[in-house]
């Protein structure tokens, strides 16, 4: 069916609808969550679990991806995955409780968090290594597209249709891709039957959520609560337990040993810190609009949305430039870029005009533009095609649990600073001047991510990516 068109075109098609309804989840509820809150009657630490659960959930399954992959076939492995997230989309829309949503959330996380690496792995496959920096641009697509547009796409079914579309929006786009994997992929399998690592998926299982209930709650329940303080001690024990574990297991879940390339475990830690900053910037934005100043959620989505057409105008010269000025300078000047332009929402206040919000965040998109491409081409520059897979779920987990992190810090930042605990309802006049204050620090505490994460890209050698970068001539 599929058969006159290019192979990597068909495969890019199926995960970029795919990649961009999983990512879409990540922030499409972000502008939703004041709705969700009044509903069901619950605080904002309750709710911002919604967005929390879903993190962790894919940080925890996408690991399992790449075993799972090699045990049935990427394109079995990727087919289930689309499925489950699908049928986990219908749940959420029906949920009748905050906990039923956020059970249904980290249901709907392990079919997106397989979904990730199975697409990297076969775009990665069908497309050479010389036109890896391609790819990485079909990548942009959803990367930046998806985490953007969600307040705005989530803001107009919240105000027109009611928050429980922001998941029934899933089907459509979701079915699409399904026909596509369906009919025009390939069975791809690694005939190394590898055993499951259940230890690797215990460990992780119990030490990512571990580490971000202790940074989200530390807060609320105070640092020396007896939950907090156990909460830290599992995510450390289970935590280095897992690399432990993973050094010296011969099948790791995850395969940490990969971090010993300089170039791959440099753009991991990059990754890491800035889609902290990156992520944490797109959850407490519509949270400060429609809580202090009092945007709808549509005008919240509006307001954060320029921030994508900024990334879509320099994307072009980002795929451009790249060979010419390499991962190193691009990475380095365009977090060091990012965190000036982040820098005036430390002045925000409910006076604020709309339009320099919306400023502020399409100029932030511009410096974007030059931080995907490089990353994603460079990551895998000196990966060999065998290792791309357990490579790609390594890449795929630090950017979820990053995610996760970067909301609960920042949350941390913003409820231990706020006036009084955050409620379901709007935030009265006398209260304002107390919480603009406290989302400015959350707001220093995403500057100062993005320009660690430029210090970090100080790291990179470009000679380690040139197989990525076109040879002059």
């Amino acid at each position: 069916m599929f058969d006159r068109f290019q192979y990597k075109w068909v495969v890019a098609t199926a995960f970029v609808l795919a990649l961009f309804i999983d990512i879409l989840d990540v922030t499409i509820v972000n502008v939703s969550l004041f709705n969700i809150s009044s509903e069901f009657d619950t605080s904002i630490g309750n709710t911002t679990w919604i967005v929390l659960g879903y993190s962790l959930s894919l940080a925890i399954w996408i690991p399992i991806s790449g075993w799972l992959g090699d045990r049935f076939g990427t394109k079995n492995t990727f087919i289930f995955a689309l499925v489950m997230f699908l049928l986990a989309s219908l749940l959420c829309s029906q949920a009748q409780s905050i906990n039923q949503l956020i059970g249904y959330r980290v249901l709907q996380g392990v079919g997106g968090g397989m979904l990730t690496p199975t697409g990297v792995t076969l775009l990665f496959r069908a497309f050479p290594p010389e036109e890896r920096a391609k790819a990485s641009g079909v990548l942009t697509i959803p990367t930046v597209l998806a985490p953007a547009s969600g307040p705005l796409i989530g803001g107009w079914l919240t105000d027109n249709v009611g928050w429980r579309w922001i998941f029934g929006v899933n089907i459509p786009v979701g079915l699409i891709a399904l026909f596509i994997a369906v009919f025009g992929l390939k069975d791809e399998r690694n005939e190394e039957r590898r055993p499951f690592d259940f230890p690797g998926f215990l460990l992780a299982a119990i030490g990512f959520p571990a580490v971000v209930f202790f940074l989200e709650r530390g807060s609320e329940d105070g640092w020396l609560s007896g939950r907090i303080i156990a909460a830290g001690v599992i995510s450390i024990v289970a935590l280095v337990g897992l690399y432990l574990w993973s050094v010296r297991t011969p099948s790791p879940m995850l395969d940490v040993k990969l971090l010993k390339e300089p170039l791959f475990r440099a753009t991991n830690s990059i990754s890491f810190v800035s889609t902290m900053a990156f992520l944490g910037v797109v959850f407490i934005l519509p949270q400060f609009l429609q809580r202090v100043a009092g945007f709808t959620a549509f005008q919240s989505g509006l307001a954060t949305f320029p921030q994508a057409l900024g990334v879509i105008l320099m994307s072009r010269f980002a795929a451009k430039w790249y060979p010419t000025f390499g991962p190193r300078r691009m990475l380095t000047y365009s977090y060091i870029g990012l965190s000036v332009a982040t820098l005036p929402f430390l002045f925000i206040s409910v006076d604020t005009s709309p339009w320099l919000i919306r400023a502020i965040m399409f100029g932030r998109g511009l410096f974007l533009a030059f931080t995907f491409i490089p990353l994603q081409a460079a990551s895998y520059a000196r990966i060999s095609p065998a290792d791309t897979g357990r490579a790609s779920a390594i890449f795929s987990t630090q950017r979820q649990l990053g995610a996760a992190t970067g909301v609960a810090l920042l949350s941390t930042i913003l409820l231990s600073t706020v006036p009084e605990e955050f409620g379901p309802g709007v935030v009265v006049p006398a209260l304002q001047g107390g919480f603009t204050s406290a989302f400015r620090w959350a707001f220093f505490g995403a500057v100062l991510l993005t320009f660690i994460a430029g210090l970090l890209s100080l790291k990179i050698q470009d000679a380690d990516a040139a197989v990525t970068m076109r040879p002059k001539g």
